[in-house]
């Protein structure tokens, strides 16, 4: 039986969400040492790659079980007794034989917290803070630049291993909420960074430090005006479109 993992996640204790060679302390090594003390020898599959220290509030993941594995009830409790407490089940279902965490996904939504209030410590892992202030309807000029379909080569980390650069991104908008500016990003899918370097450039035209122009520049490929990746603190996979 195919089952279908919806997940939450804390990432700053994470060296990232893929299986690495290097290192077990992956969301996905996590997941798969505590499947591995419940029998399922099956590696999970996600929706997409996260950076370490990105987090979660709905990453998706299939998993093929073996057949004495049959009662979901039960395997949700187990495997939440099993997995720390920085990773969080929401939902475990069954899945259709051929759905696929990664390629069945239409869309990925994530969003970019940020403050520019004074530092807390108790949500620097959580929240991005910026010593300039958020000007909404400047960064939503910036925002908006990246809807549509663009080739993305020069809003990407070095190592992407893929045919093509171009992605659509179906909305880019900002908003408030409860005294924290967040950004937006809806896409058919990401190049490896990217939206930490769309957010980098983002506050850099909040700042002056980058204007309008010379981001349009940098979507155009016209030239590369910075390359610089936003924290990875307020960076969350929000939701997976299938």
């Amino acid at each position: 039986m195919r089952i279908k993992l919806t997940l939450s996640y804390n990432g700053s204790r994470f060296s990232g969400s893929q299986s690495q060679t290097e290192t077990g302390n992956t969301v996905m090594g996590v997941l798969h040492q505590a499947l591995t003390r419940l029998g399922i020898s099956a590696k999970p599959v996600a929706s997409g790659r996260t950076d370490a220290g990105v987090h979660a509030f709905r990453q998706v993941v299939h998993i093929d079980l073996p057949p004495h594995w049959s009662d979901l009830v039960k395997l949700r409790r187990a495997l939440s007794h099993q997995l720390p407490a920085s990773i969080a089940i929401r939902r475990l279902e069954a899945a259709e034989d051929d759905f696929h965490a990664r390629f069945s996904a239409h869309r990925r939504v994530y969003r970019y917290i940020m403050s520019d209030r004074e530092p807390n410590p108790f949500e620097a892992e959580l929240v991005t803070f910026v010593a300039a202030p958020l000007d909404l309807d400047r960064i939503n000029e910036a925002m908006h630049r990246f809807e549509g379909e663009h080739d993305f080569e020069f809003f990407k980390k070095t190592g992407s291993d893929v045919k093509h650069y171009v992605r659509t991104v179906y909305k880019a908008f900002a908003y408030r909420h409860r005294g924290y500016t967040i950004l937006y990003f809806e896409a058919n899918g990401y190049l490896r960074s990217q939206i930490r370097m769309m957010a980098d450039a983002v506050l850099k035209v909040n700042s002056g430090e980058m204007r309008l122009p010379q981001l349009q520049e940098q979507i155009d490929l016209k030239a590369r005006h910075s390359t610089d990746l936003a924290p990875a603190a307020g960076l969350y996979l929000s939701k997976i479109i299938y």
